[in-house]
């Protein structure tokens, strides 16, 4: 489900999981809804869609991008995808796949992306979360796209930011993590 804030006339389309699909809170106070307040108040002409689907994982997205990236045509892609992949434990390999392959589409398709890189906790092994943490940065170097390294920057084992699941970010949140994706996301905006 595609949800569109803001009438101007380029695009920003935010493609992720529940991180960004404002699960467990009002769609309105999700970090997505509060991006376009800003760029409203900073009087910068772009509208921002949410694509952002609850349980995604990069294969799921994978296989949606074409027809989102077809009908937003988007000016910049927030591409926030992977966790899910982490908490099942798949394949870090596959996840680059599938995040260049986005990237790729979308690069095509003449849109300016920023990567946002998610962390695993450490019970799933030194080695896998390692590996994982790492895949942001390496997709991102490799497609020359700008990185939010850590969309919890900023958060630590601050329990009172979390949702009871100890997974999704609480409302109180959100301004957190809109901060950090809009330090990389703010040099791809033209000015109008």
């Amino acid at each position: 489900m595609c949800l569109s804030f803001g009438a101007w006339g380029r695009t920003i389309v935010v493609y992720g999981d529940s991180l960004s699909a404002a699960y467990g809170i009002a769609e309105k106070r999700g970090w997505v809804a509060l991006l376009a307040e800003r760029l409203k108040r900073e009087r910068l002409d772009y509208s921002v869609v949410n694509a952002s689907i609850s349980g995604e994982t990069t294969s799921g997205g994978l296989q949606r991008i074409a027809k989102v990236l077809a009908q937003q045509k988007p000016a910049v892609l927030v591409l926030e995808l992977g966790a899910n992949d982490g908490l099942r434990g798949l394949p870090v390999a596959q996840m680059k796949q599938n995040l260049s392959a986005m990237i790729q589409q979308a690069q095509k398709a003449g849109a300016r992306v920023l990567l946002v890189g998610i962390r695993m906790p450490p019970n799933y092994g030194p080695d896998y979360t390692r590996e994982f943490e790492s895949a942001f940065a390496e997709v991102a170097k490799r497609h020359r796209t700008a990185l939010v390294p850590f969309l919890f920057e900023g958060m630590g084992e601050d329990f009172a930011k979390f949702q009871p699941d100890r997974i999704h970010p609480t409302e109180a949140a959100q301004p957190i993590l809109l901060d950090n994706v809009w330090k990389s996301l703010r040099p791809l905006l033209k000015a109008p």
